[in-house]
């Protein structure tokens, strides 16, 4: 699926200068729409007339007026997206704010803020946690999860950047939009920011046992104890590596999470003052999304925020790197992963490359384009010369564009090598550069990048405005022009011009890019066995220095406060502070869609009617009840694998530019539902989803149709390197969400859906797919098929 099934949500941030694969966020906990779906109403009579309200106010405005207290600095239509963007700046404080005016009912709110750490303590991301724990108004801990029940939320959360924090909510309701806002805003600028809860959430010395006086002393801390998870991941590991190096000169050359050897270094007062200096109006931008009243939106900031603030100094934006005149390489060790598909093969190698400015907006889409013919679908070059090697078990982490930060980068490697093929992965990049740069791209696959861009355009889910808000703020954060990057037709259209004029320019940037960018970092990561070990004594030392300088006053009132806060944890809050939905806020009106069901050759068939903006989305489902249970452990790598060979008359390289030409890729998945009433009865099938441009709808049954008939399981060569990517992948997983995987070991035994997870999810299945990289892969082939 990797290499099919394109991620149109992230092909929009890509193109819109904003988060890429390789982009770590570090949230707090909150409620997603993705993972729990509530339906969505369409608007009543009543609030059709309210919602053509709110479009009109946006009508009558233009630049260089004003709207209550606010100057309207631009207004620009965006015919892409079907709404219109106004910038705005709060006369008194100089906050920024974007309006994203459309008939959307899903609205939305964030306050983002320009973050910059200059050292590795985690303060932004200790920050965000602690602004959570009680504020003026509302002095309660975790505001967001209290909210829960007395919300119709469709989103609430908060994420840390490397520069930027965000604080982003989304809802259908007027009033819970109202109740959220001040929430939010009260939380942001008037936090609390007890000691208490700095050192709840950051980290602290403490004994292990509070009610044990000869209990050992260590650290604790919410984020002390997450990083330290983070970082027991080899991907974040090279990642954080990979970032720091590449830019040396600045604030990204900081683990803005917190590095748990780092994080004691924080103080209180430091949290504080990171606050003072970086949560200033003047520093914040608003975005606001939907069709709510602009001007109602603006009031309510200005009256709960900024009237109480004069203006500030905005912080400092991020200064472009000092170009390296040579490339560098550096060596960096991790643990090893005793789920690893092949123990002797875990050393990474990637070549990193800094690019242009991510505001160069003509740039930053020939740089999108180039990444994705570089390394995106099966018939990418370097799919060809990496992936089908069987060199290594997967592009290592980070492989693509990096759009997110000040200047973009390019990152392309492999993972899941012995240690003496470094220097083959390495002349295998270099060589597939070169021949780039000599032979260019086939024109087929440029048509199928600028189609892929169609899609994103029209592809627009519930969460849209989420999503564009979300991969707005990493280009406002470095002045960017927000407004011109919504532009993407006019951006595509100046893209095929100079296709078309320059037809040699992809080949010339290639070399520019890569072949004579000497900012290029090479970074090698091979495991090492003491490396836990280490990592434990350097933790050990510093707990020492510590603990050294305590008396035994100190110790005492280490165990008293440990107390106060584990009775403060376990104490009943006040709830009835915040803000709650009354019935009577909440419409009795609402019109679903209408599901028309039919037969189609004997099959029940769904459809239904709906604005979707030329594009007809398909799913079906296939049941495997029957299916014996010596093969129930392959359905997982069956859709892993089945759309990625092949079928009919094209080969895996034919099939997969064939649906990025003619859809936004085929998805095939495993799907357990549950009964609604009785927990040990459930539904098992395969998931087959899809969607594509309306004209191109007899294409994608095509396909389908050529796939269900004639899969190809020949190449056995391609099966093995897609069954260790498989493995690589899910073992990686592990680490990184080791709480997922233990939630769906403690399922197992429940019910037989969560059994069933577990084996198509958990640790079974990655145990599973780890004997299957060492089976004869014709004996899987024949299971397969």
């Amino acid at each position: 699926q990797r290499n099919t099934k394109y991620d149109s949500t992230m092909f929009r941030r890509l193109i819109l200068a904003s988060k890429s694969r390789s982009q770590r966020f570090y949230r707090s906990s909150g409620t997603n729409s993705s993972w729990s779906e509530r339906p969505q109403n369409i608007a009543s009579t009543s609030g059709r007339a309210r919602i053509e309200s709110s479009l009109r106010e946006i009508d009558e405005l233009s630049p260089g007026g004003t709207i209550d207290k606010y100057i309207v600095r631009q207004v620009t239509r965006i015919p892409d997206f079907q709404l219109t963007a106004v910038e705005l700046e709060h006369r008194t404080t100089a906050a920024q704010h974007l309006h994203l005016a459309r008939d959307d009912g899903n609205n939305v709110f964030s306050v983002g803020f320009r973050t910059i750490p200059m050292d590795s303590t985690g303060v932004p991301h200790i920050l965000e946690h602690t602004v959570l724990c009680g504020s003026k108004s509302f002095p309660c801990r975790d505001p967001f999860f209290k909210m829960l029940n007395r919300s119709l939320s469709t989103f609430m959360n908060a994420f840390t950047s490397c520069d930027y924090t965000l604080y982003p909510f989304s809802t259908q309701n007027e009033q819970d939009f109202k109740n959220l806002l001040s929430v939010y805003l009260d939380a942001v600028f008037f936090p609390l920011l007890k000691e208490m809860d700095f050192r709840q959430e950051g980290w602290r010395l403490e004994p292990a046992d509070v009610h044990d006086k000869e209990s050992p002393i260590i650290f604790k801390g919410v984020v002390f104890n997450e990083m330290k998870g983070h970082f027991s991941d080899s991907d974040s590991i090279f990642l954080s590596h990979l970032q720091r190096k590449l830019y040396p000169g600045h604030t990204y050359s900081n683990e803005y999470g917190g590095y748990p050897l780092d994080i004691p270094n924080l103080t209180w007062q430091q949290l504080r003052d990171f606050h003072s200096k970086h949560y200033h109006p003047s520093n914040a931008v608003f975005f606001t999304y939907g069709d709510m009243s602009l001007k109602s939106h603006l009031r309510e900031i200005d009256r709960q925020v900024l009237s109480h603030f004069t203006k500030g100094e905005k912080v400092t934006a991020v200064p472009l790197e000092t170009r390296w005149t040579a490339p560098r390489e550096s060596h960096i060790s991790c643990a090893p992963d005793a789920m690893a598909p092949d123990p002797a093969k875990q050393t990474t190698v990637a070549l990193s490359f800094l690019l242009k400015s991510m505001t160069d907006l003509k740039e930053n889409l020939l740089i999108a384009l180039i990444s994705h013919l570089l390394v995106d679908g099966q018939a990418s070059p370097f799919y060809q010369s990496l992936i089908e090697s069987n060199v290594g078990s997967n592009f290592s982490p980070g492989t693509g564009v990096g759009g997110h930060l000040k200047e973009m980068s390019f990152s392309i490697g492999l993972q899941g090598i012995n240690e003496e093929d470094v220097e083959n992965v390495k002349e295998r990049i270099w060589e597939t550069f070169k021949k780039v740069a000599e032979e260019g791209f086939p024109e087929d696959r440029i048509k199928a990048f600028l189609h892929q861009l169609e899609l994103s355009q029209k592809h627009q889910g519930s969460n849209f405005g989420l999503q564009l808000i979300s991969s707005m703020m990493p280009l406002w954060n470095h002045g960017g022009r927000v407004s011109e990057a919504l532009k993407i037709s006019e951006r595509v259209e100046q893209l095929k011009e100079t296709l078309q004029s320059h037809p040699e320019i992809l080949k010339e940037k290639v070399k520019e890019y890569f072949l004579d960018n000497p900012h290029c970092l090479t970074l090698i990561m091979s495991p090492e066995q003491d490396y836990e070990s280490n990592l434990q004594r350097l933790e050990q030392e510093k707990l020492n220095k510590y603990v050294s300088k305590l008396t035994g006053e100190d110790r005492q009132t280490l165990i008293k406060e440990g107390i106060e806060m584990e009775n403060r944890q376990s104490m009943e809050e006040d709830v009835s502070i915040l803000p709650t939905l009354q019935i009577a806020d909440i419409s009795r009106e609402g019109v679903y869609p209408v599901l028309c069901h039919d037969f189609a050759a004997g099959t029940p068939v769904q459809l239904t009617e709906q604005p979707t903006n030329g594009i007809v989305y398909f799913k079906a489902l296939s049941s495997i009840t029957s299916l014996p249970d010596d093969l129930m452990d392959y359905v997982p790598l069956f859709c892993s694998v089945i759309t990625s060979l092949g079928a009919g008359d094209m080969d895996h390289r034919d099939f997969s530019e064939e649906c990025n030409l003619r859809t936004g890729g085929l998805g095939v998945t495993s799907h357990i539902a549950c009964d609604h009433s009785d927990v040990r009865c459930f539904e098992q099938s395969v998931l087959f989803s899809s969607h594509s441009l309306e004209k191109n709808l007899p294409y994608m049954f095509s396909l389908w149709t050529t796939l269900f008939k004639s899969p190809k399981f020949e190449d056995l060569e391609l099966l093995g390197a897609l069954i260790k990517m498989a493995a690589s992948n899910l073992s990686s997983e592990i680490a990184y969400s080791g709480h997922h995987f233990a939630m769906m070991s403690s399922a197992a035994s429940l019910t037989p859906a969560g059994g069933l997870s577990e084996q198509f999810g958990g640790i079974t299945q990655a145990a599973f797919l780890k004997r299957q990289t060492e089976e004869d892969v014709a004996m899987v082939a024949k299971k397969l098929g």
